[in-house]
């Protein structure tokens, strides 16, 4: 089991910055895969970007560039450090952690954290 906590959000106006962090309830080291994805209103939940146990890490070509995801293990946690940020950036989102055990993928979603960007 792993308990995931998004904290970071708010309101900030188009360029700011902002940065989300997702603390774990068990060491991430022990974790296969970290992930941030966001949902806006209406919307599909969407990939924003990925992170390996190898520390490889991927973006969506829509926050490449502007966002940077970052691990400290240290601390079991992870960041989302999200900079000029655009309204269309605005949606609630939500740190993923998945544990593979033998063949089998678990996933864990922490509560989600809004953001909200104006224009």
């Amino acid at each position: 089991q792993v308990q995931l906590v998004e904290s970071g959000g708010g309101l900030v106006q188009a360029g700011g910055s902002l940065r989300l962090s997702c603390s774990a309830s068990r060491s991430i080291s022990s974790i296969n895969g970290m992930a941030w994805y966001r949902q806006g209103s209406g919307k599909e939940r969407e990939l924003v970007a990925t992170s390996d146990s190898g520390g490889s890490i991927n973006y969506v070509d829509s926050v490449r560039g502007r966002f940077t995801m970052s691990r400290d293990n240290a601390k079991n946690t992870v960041y989302l450090q999200m900079n000029n940020l655009k309204p269309e950036d605005t949606a609630v989102y939500y740190c993923k952690g998945t544990v593979l055990v033998g063949s089998v993928k678990y996933n864990y979603w922490g509560q989600g954290t809004q953001v909200t960007v104006s224009s």
